[in-house]
């Protein structure tokens, strides 16, 4: 097994002021975080309700792959943390949504995922002729 990343991150002050749909807000190391959001945007000009748009299974683009492409390149790197400690002050959030992460800690593993299907339903247009 490998060792996590052996850094301290120490933050005097932290205010969050919203944290929602799927998101994360942690402090302490973690092995492995995972997000998924789902929503589904109606935006319309008259008041009306079709029974079907509610369901994610109605749309593909909920249930379709997401294409990842296989890494081919290789990669050398190395670190060297001189000092094994982040220290910071203050840090000020207005707001994580739709499966994002605020982090204080190291992670080996962070998968995020958020769909959202946009409608938009306008009225008709007559072309007004003078």
């Amino acid at each position: 097994m490998i060792a996590m990343l052996q850094r301290i991150a120490c933050v005097d002050h932290i205010k969050v002021d919203s944290v929602s749909f799927s998101s994360i807000f942690q402090i302490g190391d973690s092995e492995q975080i995972c997000g998924i959001s789902r929503a589904i945007a109606v935006q319309r000009e008259a008041e009306i309700f079709y029974t079907n748009e509610g369901s994610f299974g109605a749309y593909p683009i909920f249930s379709e792959a997401i294409p990842f492409e296989p890494m081919t390149e290789s990669l050398n790197g190395s670190t060297q943390n001189l000092n094994p400690v982040l220290k910071v002050r203050n840090i000020g959030i207005m707001g994580a949504s739709s499966s994002s992460v605020v982090h204080i800690g190291n992670s080996r593993h962070i998968s995020m995922e958020a769909r959202v299907k946009h409608i938009r339903q306008l009225l008709p247009r007559r072309n007004h002729v003078d």
